[in-house]
């Protein structure tokens, strides 16, 4: 008779191959990896899963699975760097131009319970990812941003801790890197953040870059925080813009968009948001244009209101003593 199934496994993983990038596999067409079932808990869902480590290269660092497969496939990333397999963009940036809702649970409540439902809908699929609602300007926005080779620099190993602090003795034969950490905001960065995309510095720098690129840089004056609008088809409506707005920004908050004008006979619209991060957000995800109605306006920044009236000068004291 059968031992009995083991009830707290219930979901755990067992898989024979990782899904991942060509970066983090390697430039060897032959690799050894090391396969170990159930070795670690997954970095999104917290189920335990099989995990694989790997040396990618000569001179390069040991890498391992770090999230799993059903996890991996929700998104359509890499179980190393998280980062999507189609165009090596991070998940942020992905999800930000096709406007992709992210519905996955954030927190502990609720994870181990989300995976498992998505595990009978991925069944066939090979990803959950649709493109029903993606623009053309989304797309294209993609393509100019995709990497189409591997980026192995990804894979060198990592800063030694001795040489920062000036005490390692090993020299030429230190097996890890001798250059001194950056502290910015790209080393601050976390599995969470960079799956569900959230607050990514990583894709926040590549969407900031790109918009700059598209002559949709932020302007200086912190107070801007109004889209302009251009070139609006005729069946545009300040309903339908709003409606439009929403779709194509998942991740601001409606609450956000303090309000949206529209100036029918001009056929453009200015859109309001309520603080600068938004906007800036907006700006990034249309900087190929704002699609609607399958048509792609022009989007530039609004102006400051500046002053309505220059103060007059104060007069001098012989002007006063002349009148």
């Amino acid at each position: 008779m059968p031992p009995k199934a083991d009830i707290n496994k219930a979901g755990w993983e067992q898989s024979d191959f990782p899904i991942l990038c060509e970066t983090c596999l390697g430039d060897n067409a032959f690799v050894r990896m090391s396969k170990q079932e159930y070795g670690r808990s997954c970095g999104t869902c917290a189920r335990p899963f099989t995990v694989f480590r790997w040396n990618p290269g000569s001179g390069m660092r040991f890498k391992t699975t770090v999230i799993c497969q059903t996890c991996a496939k929700i998104k359509n990333v890499c179980q190393t760097c998280l980062l999507d397999l189609e165009y090596g963009l991070p998940t942020q940036v992905r999800d930000t131009a096709l406007a992709i809702q992210n519905d996955a649970p954030t927190s502990e409540v609720n994870r181990e319970y989300y995976a498992q439902n998505m595990e009978s809908k991925l069944e066939g699929n090979k990803s959950l990812l649709g493109s029903s609602r993606s623009s053309v300007a989304g797309k294209e926005m993609l393509k100019q941003l995709a990497r189409t080779d591997p980026y192995y620099k990804r894979n060198r190993t990592h800063i030694c801790s001795f040489y920062a602090k000036g005490e390692c003795n090993r020299g030429s034969e230190c097996p890890y890197r001798h250059e001194m950490p950056t502290n910015n905001e790209l080393s601050k960065q976390n599995i969470q953040d960079r799956y569900h995309g959230h607050n990514d510095p990583v894709a926040r720098k590549i969407m900031n870059t790109h918009a700059t690129s598209m002559g949709l840089a932020p302007p200086e004056d912190k107070a801007i925080t109004s889209l302009f609008l251009t070139s609006l088809p005729t069946s545009a409506t300040e309903e339908s813009i709003r409606l439009r707005v929403v779709q194509t920004l998942p991740s601001v908050p409606q609450t956000q968009i303090k309000s949206v004008v529209h100036v029918a006979k001009s056929r453009c619209a200015f859109v309001n948001f309520k603080d600068r991060a938004s906007a800036e957000t907006a700006a990034a995800a249309w900087s190929n244009g704002f699609e609607i109605d399958e048509q792609a306006a022009t989007v530039k920044w609004g102006r400051s209101k500046g002053t309505s009236a220059k103060p007059k000068p104060t007069p001098s004291p012989s002007e006063v003593a002349a009148s």
